[in-house]
């Protein structure tokens, strides 16, 4: 089991790296600007030159079924999910084949939107609860998966 991280714009890289301490988990910081990961654990930075799709196919590429992948990009969180990995947000949503659809459908929505200038921003910068939250989220899939594959929770 692994941690892949879409790094570009990964505000809960600290939550990640201490998650997959506790566990004893590698994880792949993927980006495509070079990014400086710490020199602890089992943190490996993955250069993917290109634009920001080379990063969310290289990752689509790797995850396989015991894989957790962290992103914001709903596209590429169907792309994973499609191959069994489990995949959440920087906020600690988790997403599921069943709410997928239904975040593909308002994506397309909101772009639509913002192409007649009716919808603008983004959602609300990370707040502490938010960080929590995905902490919790992230070391609650952890142990899920270890579950399910047979090995005790904590390392």
């Amino acid at each position: 089991m692994r941690i892949l991280v879409d790094a570009d714009a990964c505000p809960v890289k600290d939550q990640i790296y201490r998650v997959a301490a506790r566990y004893s988990l590698p994880v792949l910081v993927v980006a495509n600007a070079r990014l400086r990961v710490p020199d602890q654990g089992d943190v490996t930075f993955v250069h993917v030159p290109g634009g920001l799709d080379a990063v969310d196919d290289w990752i689509a590429d790797q995850a396989t079924s015991t894989d957790i992948v962290t992103t914001a990009d709903i596209l590429l969180a169907g792309r994973v999910v499609d191959k069994g990995a489990v995949c959440i947000d920087f906020r600690g949503k988790e997403y599921t084949p069943d709410a997928l659809g239904g975040l593909l459908a308002s994506r397309e929505i909101a772009q639509y939107l913002r192409g007649y200038g009716e919808y603008g921003g983004g959602p609300p910068p990370l707040n502490a609860r938010d960080r929590g939250r995905f902490a919790g989220k992230l070391d609650e899939i952890v142990n899920r998966q270890l579950r399910a594959a047979g090995r005790s929770g904590q390392a």
